[in-house]
């Protein structure tokens, strides 16, 4: 569980990095971390069946979680007495809670970096579309006599 736990955190990190370079690589890291988390939800299913202790997912404790889990500036330090003083299983129920609302904003990611990347292309692709029209330009400027320096352009008169 704990290395489940780990890999999604860390892909998460991985694919927002890789992002800058390869929108392919985003969306495999991100992939991972999505499967990283649905095995760890997994784990914590299992425990909470052993434990004949699953929350409903329209339970009232399951709807407070979901409220909480909004909050954009909440931390473990806003709920660490809650959580050292409760049970294994309310603590279980409140990750498979978190993991459902996590899994909820990679699939979100997922498919809009994919529909990015089908209108835009990769980053080799942008950069292709990025020389061929700064080529264009530059034929451009040769029939006028200038020249570009730096981004500054020079008239050739």
């Amino acid at each position: 569980m704990v290395q489940a736990a780990r890999s999604g955190k860390q892909n998460i990190v991985e694919g927002s990095r890789a992002a800058r370079t390869s929108t392919e690589m985003e969306i495999k890291l991100t992939n991972v971390a999505r499967a990283s988390l649905d095995e760890l939800l997994n784990d914590y299913g299992d425990f909470l069946r052993n434990e004949r202790a699953a929350w409903d997912k329209n339970s009232r404790e399951a709807r407070y979680v979901r409220r909480l889990g909004g909050k954009p500036e909440m931390t473990f330090e806003d709920i660490r007495e809650f959580a050292e003083t409760r049970p294994g299983s309310v603590m279980a129920n409140i990750a498979l809670c978190l993991i459902h609302q996590a899994n909820f904003l990679l699939d979100r990611q997922l498919l809009r970096l994919e529909q990015d990347f089908l209108k835009e292309g990769g980053l080799r692709e942008r950069m292709m579309r990025a020389r061929l029209e700064s080529r264009r330009k530059g034929q451009i400027l040769k029939d006028t006599g200038a020249y570009r320096i730096y981004g500054i352009t020079i008239s050739g008169a």
